[in-house]
């Protein structure tokens, strides 16, 4: 069936279990596989290079992301660098300033080793995008929605400028997935993936997923991952299906509650700032709206200082406070000192990364019981400001 919905797709894809016809796919648990014939070898030898379990899982990927080729990886960030091991010594990058702090860490820590310049720019600015172009300008690396501070880019806009200059363009889509945003449609050459979170939904495994519509960049990176081995075992990759199968109402409810979360902490008085894409007032909102069909489940939030960010911690009861995010349990986390924890004070500070940020992924508890913990965490926040009053 031919144009079916992403939402079905997570379900029923294009994978049979032929001899059995069991609804889930078989955990393949063999590092090797038997050859009928001395001169003409099956389609799988060895797991390294290629499992039935994982075969399956690339395939709904490339179904959902509307690729040809995808690549399931032991972790998003083996993903991430794997995509960066198409470039060469003497290439440059340019990447989105308010980038995931292992991807800022990757790119400036260990490209530099291999003779691979970098530049982090504000994407939101075509001009300053145009600007960093340089003649050995190979890729330019998006966020969208961004993390932690959620800034929209302009796909459609960032494609035509590297399009014009030879660049391929990689986008991370963890935050959307492949049912609110669909980046390949929108010209990007390579969608990556932590599949740990919003895919799979459970905090139970680590993954990462690489997605091409171009089938030769695709067997590239199938070479780069086949040489460097940092695949995705069987196990996970059963798990990472059944995780996908629920992706379509999890994801549908946790950003309704976002939503009203958004709101209800827009007009806080102790609440500075709300970075999320659903709201009228994000500066990229019109962009996101035009380029998604959905807002997401991550927002994030300023208080006025790590004093306030502490106390409300310590008193909220339903999040778990933890680093991730997108799973079926709200994650509240703080930036600063988790997921960009890697990036030095003064850069954190110069893309918004404040003390007081908190990053929130919206799970599926009640919205009132989640809104309720919100007020009563917050009050207790207040009254570190009536301390500083008096």
């Amino acid at each position: 069936m031919e144009d079916q919905h992403a939402e079905t797709t997570c379900i029923r894809g294009s994978y049979n279990e032929q001899r059995t016809s069991a609804v889930n796919v078989p955990i393949y648990l063999s590092s090797t596989f038997h050859q009928e014939s001395f001169d003409d070898f099956g389609p799988f030898d060895y797991s390294r290079s290629g499992n039935p379990t994982r075969n399956a899982l690339e395939q709904k990927a490339a179904e959902l992301e509307s690729g040809s080729k995808a690549l399931a990886f032991s972790s998003g960030m083996a993903a991430i660098s794997s995509a960066f091991m198409l470039l060469s010594a003497g290439d440059h990058v340019i990447v989105t300033e308010d980038v995931y702090g292992g991807t800022y860490r990757f790119v400036t820590e260990i490209l530099p080793k291999f003779q691979i310049s970098h530049s982090f720019v504000d994407l939101t600015d075509l001009d300053a995008v145009e600007a960093a172009v340089r003649p050995n300008t190979k890729v330019i690396y998006l966020e969208t929605p961004s993390n932690p501070c959620l800034k929209v880019t302009d796909i459609r806009a960032v494609v035509r400028i590297a399009r014009q200059n030879d660049c391929l363009t990689f986008l991370d889509n963890t935050f959307l997935t492949p049912l609110y945003q669909q980046p390949l449609a929108l010209g990007v050459d390579v969608v990556i993936h932590s599949a740990t979170k919003f895919l799979s939904g459970h905090s139970d495994i680590i993954a990462g997923l690489l997605v091409t519509k171009d089938m030769e960049l695709g067997e590239r990176l199938a070479f780069i991952q086949n040489t460097f081995g940092a695949i995705l075992g069987a196990q996970d990759s059963y798990l990472l299906l059944q995780g996908i199968k629920t992706l379509g109402a999890r994801l549908r409810q946790s950003t309704e509650t976002a939503e009203k979360i958004a709101l209800f902490l827009q007009e806080h008085p102790l609440v500075e700032d709300v970075f999320y894409p659903g709201l009228p007032t994000h500066n990229g909102h019109d962009i996101h709206t035009g380029q998604a069909s959905g807002n997401g489940a991550v927002l994030s939030f300023s208080l006025p200082s790590r004093a306030h960010s502490k106390v409300f911690v310590e008193q909220l009861c339903i999040p778990i406070f933890a680093v991730s995010l997108g799973a079926v349990e709200s994650i509240l986390s703080y930036p600063a000192a988790m997921s960009h924890a890697a990036m030095p004070e003064a850069e954190r500070k110069k893309r918004g990364i404040t003390d007081g940020l908190l990053r929130l992924s919206v799970g599926l508890e009640h919205v009132e019981d989640l809104i309720g913990d919100l007020q009563q965490a917050l009050r207790a926040a207040e009254r570190v400001t009536e301390k500083v009053e008096n």
